[in-house]
């Protein structure tokens, strides 16, 4: 098995029925979740400045790390994920 980040990208404010699909979507995942993380905030930091990071639909507002066996299950995994924007996957590598 490996780990897996699938990150949420995108905001608005949640309605029941959306934080209900949450809710059940963490719970369909809850044997392969090793994490959920949920983002209050953000800075970007570049070279030139540090900028506030808004919360609208280019956001991140959360991770959640799984295991799967590989790629296309994690991504059959995200894709039961309510939607904002996006959601992305990520393999972990290790070091």
């Amino acid at each position: 098995m490996s780990k897996f980040v699938i990150m949420h990208m995108g905001f608005e404010k949640p309605s029941p029925e959306d934080m209900a699909g949450w809710m059940a979507w963490f719970s369909a995942l809850k044997d392969a979740t090793v994490e959920n993380i949920g983002f209050a905030g953000g800075r970007e930091i570049t070279r030139d400045a540090t900028t506030d990071l808004g919360w609208d639909a280019g956001c991140i507002t959360g991770m959640t790390i799984i295991e799967a066996k590989d790629m296309a299950e994690a991504e059959a995994m995200a894709a039961g994920a309510p939607k904002i924007t996006a959601t992305r996957v990520y393999e972990v590598r290790s070091h």
